[in-house]
């Protein structure tokens, strides 16, 4: 995906506020193979997160809020999109609704990887520690399925 292209894919935020947006520089490196979708923090504002992901053959992305580090984050939670337990590395992401309900101030929420990199979890590509993961007898291919429908489910909670 290119610069262009994730900004215009932006549902639940204005033209001019995808346009401000901090994308990252370093698109070309990134482990297009193994992502199931793309998220990134906002390195100038902690509490900014975006998450970008291919739905009905069209990119759709969504800007996230993210409270800070507080003292309750250093037990253990799972995020609701990969189902990999942290310590401390799971946060609540709000997402403003798109359209009408935006303007009234609605919006959805979900646990999720701190770091947006449910997919590197999924596939084993980054550890976060023992006990992580949980034991199931879904193959790899069903865990990765499962991800992206739950992304899709929290993309559908956004946009209804």
């Amino acid at each position: 995906m290119t610069e262009q292209e994730i900004r215009a894919a932006f549902v639940n935020c204005t033209k001019g506020e995808a346009k401000r947006l901090s994308v990252p520089r370093d698109l070309a490196d990134r482990p297009w193979d193994d992502l199931d979708y793309l998220g990134w923090r906002d390195p100038q504002a902690p509490d900014r997160a975006y998450l970008v992901t291919v739905l009905d053959g069209r990119p759709t992305a969504l800007a996230l809020r993210c409270p800070g580090p507080a003292s309750w984050q250093a037990r253990r939670s799972m995020c609701s999109m990969c189902l990999t337990a942290h310590t401390g590395g799971v946060s609540l992401m709000v997402a403003p609704k798109a359209g009408k309900a935006r303007q009234r101030g609605d919006s959805v929420g979900a646990y999720i990887c701190s770091d947006l990199a449910c997919s590197l979890y999924v596939r084993g590509k980054k550890d976060a520690g023992a006990g992580s993961r949980p034991q199931e007898s879904l193959t790899l291919e069903e865990k990765i399925e499962r991800t992206v429908a739950n992304v899709a489910a929290f993309l559908a909670k956004v946009t209804a």
